[in-house]
Order: structure tokens, then sequence, then C-alpha cells
């Protein structure tokens, strides 16, 4: 009897990692807002890593979460480190990209809870008076990434943080 149970489990574990196995090895994470302002005022509050804790929705999860900046203010080359509780984690944000009133690209290093690099971007388009800001975050998934997302729907997470700072910004900026 031990013996079939053992077989049992065997297989439905191995069923479980070759069900995983065929997941995408990629994600991608994307949410879009109109913001009634021009490009340079959203951009400014994006592109300048100390304007992001006035929307930021992590800096909501953990208004205790310690931040620490380097390089310049703005644009390539800026940096920020953050530390903070379970929801936030610790990391590393870095613009690596950063074309005035049309793209910021940004890299996004984790180290806690899990560790992954990340890519971020926002772009921004004119439309009449008012900017049209898309968020996204893309990345490569690895064997427990794949197995975590037939689990938990990440593009429902992080989509919902995108969508709330989204919605942060956007009463930023119309004020």
């Amino acid at each position: 009897m031990l013996v079939k149970i053992l077989i049992a489990v065997a297989v439905v574990i191995a069923a479980f990692a070759g069900y995983v196995a065929t997941r995408p090895g990629e994600f991608q994470v994307t949410r879009s807002a109109t913001i009634a302002a021009p490009v340079p005022a959203v951009f400014v509050h994006v592109n300048e890593l100390r304007n992001w804790p006035a929307w930021s929705p992590w800096a909501k999860k953990d208004p205790q979460m310690k931040q620490t900046y380097e390089g310049p203010p703005a644009g390539t080359g800026a940096v920020t480190s953050w530390v903070g509780n379970k929801d936030v984690g610790e990391g590393r944000m870095t613009i690596v990209e950063s074309r005035p009133a049309e793209l910021i690209r940004f890299k996004l290093e984790f180290l806690e809870p899990f560790a992954a690099t990340n890519s971020a971007e926002f772009t921004f388009k004119e439309q009449g008076g008012r900017t049209e800001v898309s968020w996204s975050m893309s990345g490569q998934n690895n064997f427990i990434g794949k197995a975590m997302g037939v689990v938990f729907d990440f593009d429902k997470m992080i989509g919902a943080d995108f969508e709330a700072g989204l919605a942060s910004l956007k009463t930023i900026v119309e004020k």
C-alpha cells in the first residue's frame, strides 16, 4: 500500500513539474492611465526618484521604508535603494534610459523576499493636452517563478499595484 501511495505522489509531482515546465519563460505586466496634464508635468514625477514616495504604491504599503539615493537627482544614472517590510522587501532601482517626455527605463534588482532582476519602463504620449502614461515590468521566469505563477496571478498582483500607483500619480499631477 505504501508503495502505491509513493508512486501516486511521484506521478502527481512529475505531472506538476511537467506542467510548470510548459509555462511561459517570460512575463510582462502593463497598466495605463490618462492624466489631465501635459507630458512634462507627468514625466518629472517619474524621472526624479525622490518624487516617488508621494505616489508609489509601495510607499503606502510601508511608510517606514528606508530609501537611499545615489547618482544624479533625475534621469539616466539616478538610483534608489530600499529596505522595507515584508510587503516591499529590499531592492535597488536604476534609471538606465531617460528620454524627456517619452520614455524612462529602469533596471530593477530585487533582493528580498526573492532575488530577481527585471526591467520596467514608463512611456508617455501626448493626447490633446492630456498624457497617456503606461507602466510596465518584464522579466524572465525561472522554474520557481513558473511554479509560483501557477498558484498566484502575478499580473493581477503587480497590476493592482501599478493601477494604485498610476491613480496616485494622476491625483498628484492633476492638483
